[in-house]
């Protein structure tokens, strides 16, 4: 069945090692990432549209035109005068990645100041999805606009999905961050969290922690993600699953392993996919993008 999923966030200009001193130029975000394996998984009936905002340079062209590509919708884009998108320079040891940004004046950072126009992006939607990254680069008012608007998709009967994608540097204080973050948890059906981010910034000991935590929140399901050590789902009122990696022989970079088998794992249940079928599938895209350098690989070297 056809429909439309939205991703909103910050898309931003990616600078990666090149080798001799040289660096590749890209476009890439987390809820971007998550759009770009979402059009590349689900069926081709289904719109995946972005939303954010973005300045008028050209740069910001060069990356509209780059989704356009892609086959992910930009027509509700926000453009404003006068500014550019943030930058971020990723530096690898060993596959872990480091990020230096430069994102303080970013034109994403203005994508919830529109109330109007955000509510009419997310009605034509039957999925909504969208980050603790999105939240951490809006000022408070924005925040509350986005979450008012997610809490009335959610009540509409849309999907809400959430990954709490938690970034300290973002944020003015912990307390804030937290209390934002389970803001967030509470205005989706559906929330992403990673057990290394929730075990640091909530303390939780273990998964079953994290999934009591947020299940407390009022979140209908629950899909927590563990690197090496997998995948749990708690989906309703249905016993915990657990679902394993899929191991590899060498790690390149793990930039998007989340945000990809965030994608993958919505087309999958898009498709008709139970959410154990999903998250083996979810794996199986991680697995592999994982095997390769940057956030965003070739459709065509991703498992069907």
């Amino acid at each position: 069945m056809a429909g439309r999923l939205l991703s909103i966030g910050e898309c931003m200009v990616e600078l990666s090692q090149a080798g001799e001193g040289l660096l590749r130029k890209g476009f890439a975000g987390d809820t971007l990432n998550t759009a770009w394996y979402a059009r590349a998984c689900f069926p081709s009936d289904w719109s995946i549209d972005y939303f954010t905002a973005v300045g008028d340079d050209p740069m910001s062209n060069e990356m509209l035109a780059m989704m356009d590509g892609a086959g992910i919708g930009t027509s509700q884009i926000l453009r404003i005068a006068g500014k550019t998108p943030g930058l971020y320079l990723i530096t690898l040891k060993d596959g872990e990645r480091t990020f230096s940004y430069w994102r303080d004046t970013a034109a994403a950072k203005k994508l919830a100041d529109d109330a109007d126009h955000l509510r009419a992006a997310m009605e034509s939607a039957q999925i909504i999805y969208f980050s603790g990254i999105t939240l951490g680069i809006l000022a408070p008012e924005a925040v509350d606009t986005l979450l008012a608007e997610a809490r009335r998709a959610k009540a509409s009967g849309k999907t809400v999905v959430f990954d709490p994608n938690i970034r300290p540097r973002l944020w003015s204080n912990k307390n804030y961050m937290l209390k934002t973050i389970e803001d967030g948890a509470r205005a989706s059906t559906l929330v992403l969290p990673s057990f290394d981010d929730e075990a640091v910034h909530f303390g939780d000991k273990d998964v079953a922690a994290t999934i009591a935590r947020y299940k407390a929140l009022g979140v209908e399901n629950v899909v927590v993600k563990d690197g090496p050590g997998g995948v749990t789902l708690a989906f309703g009122s249905t016993p915990v699953v657990h679902v394993p990696s899929v191991k590899v022989d060498k790690v390149v970079d793990t930039t998007s392993a989340g945000d990809s088998f965030n994608g993958s794992f919505l087309a999958s249940l898009a498709k008709g996919g139970t959410p154990s079928e999903a998250a083996a599938y979810g794996a199986a895209v991680a697995s592999t993008v994982i095997c390769h350098h940057g956030a965003l690989i070739s459709p065509n070297l991703l498992p069907k």
